[in-house]
């Protein structure tokens, strides 16, 4: 049996040359590290989008993707806001290597926050799923707070938590180290092998590389063909299973879905993941949970386990 589902992913750019210009044969000469996938889900299938304004217009209803390095917009809403034109950069997805134009963005903000110029990636509106993507270009030094029992998202500015502060019982910290920007978790395992894991809540799909697939070979689960179409309108069968157990920081995870490329995803080299275990963990695992922070100045991501839950 196939199933389609309607996942973009978006992972790498690489700026390139002006949009009046013809792309170059060789590689460019800066790098901007991954984009990330773009499409998030609620526990009932909603999107879960924050609103945020464009130079004062809006609000627009934008994804947040803790797996994009750079924030999209869709070419439809800048072209209705008329924003200028943007270098073509390069852009390195699940399915394939395309040149994609930018547009300049004069400020972007998300409630009270941000503020900044930026050069986003412009991209067919279909395939983003919204008006666009909040990459973590618009995250740092901020907390996003994903509550799936209230179906919300939530960006607010990051504090340090004093020690003595009163906790949710049912809260496990995992901390995490930065990765290009990214959050990276450390403390996981399955079995015997260490896991790298990304948080990533731009996707769908939970995604693990080669490297653990091998790993879990002998105890994987037989899974499903599933067909994911990218942002640039190509698609990619991935093989949809289920790890048996995997453990994060004091926790234990059972069962949690994972699909896996034919061929190794970009993001893993890009990341330098490509030779050891790891995964992105998308919206499929993360929704697992009641709810989850993610915490970028402080480097940790907390986990509000489901009711009756008990760690490891």
């Amino acid at each position: 049996m196939k199933r389609m589902f309607a996942m973009p992913f978006l992972l790498l750019l690489a700026a390139q040359s002006p949009v009046q210009q013809p792309a170059p044969a060789t590689p460019p000469a800066e790098t901007v590290p991954p984009l990330g996938d773009l499409l998030s889900f609620g526990a009932n299938g909603e999107r879960m989008t924050v609103p945020v304004h464009i130079a004062g217009a809006g609000p627009y209803r934008f994804i947040i993707d803790t797996g994009a390095q750079r924030t999209v917009v869709s070419r439809e809403l800048a072209g209705l806001l008329r924003l200028t034109a943007g270098p073509i950069v390069r852009v390195t997805a699940m399915t394939g290597v395309s040149e994609v134009s930018t547009v300049v963005i004069p400020s972007i903000t998300v409630g009270a926050l941000g503020g900044e110029r930026i050069e986003a990636p412009a991209l067919e509106g279909r395939f983003l799923g919204a008006p666009g993507m909040l990459g973590i270009d618009s995250l740092q030094g901020h907390t996003l707070a994903i509550d799936f029992d209230k179906q919300s998202m939530v960006v607010s500015p990051a504090r340090r938590r004093p020690s003595f502060e009163s906790r949710d019982p049912d809260e496990i910290v995992v901390r995490a180290r930065s990765l290009l920007g990214q959050l990276v978790v450390t403390e996981a395992a399955v079995g015997r092998e260490r896991v790298r894991v990304i948080i990533d809540t731009g996707s769908a799909v939970t995604m693990g590389n080669h490297a653990l697939q091998r790993a879990v070979m002998r105890h994987g689960k037989q899974g499903i063909p599933i067909t994911l179409t990218g942002v640039t309108g190509e698609t990619l069968t991935v093989n949809y299973t289920a790890l048996n157990t995997i453990k994060l920081g004091s926790m234990t995870i059972n069962d949690m879905p994972i699909a896996y490329a034919e061929n190794d995803a970009p993001p893993f080299k890009a990341f330098g993941l490509d030779k050891r275990p790891a995964l992105m963990l998308g919206m499929d695992a993360l929704r697992l949970f009641r709810r989850i922070d993610i915490d970028f100045a402080n480097r940790e991501v907390r986990f509000i386990m489901p009711r009756n839950a008990q760690p490891s």
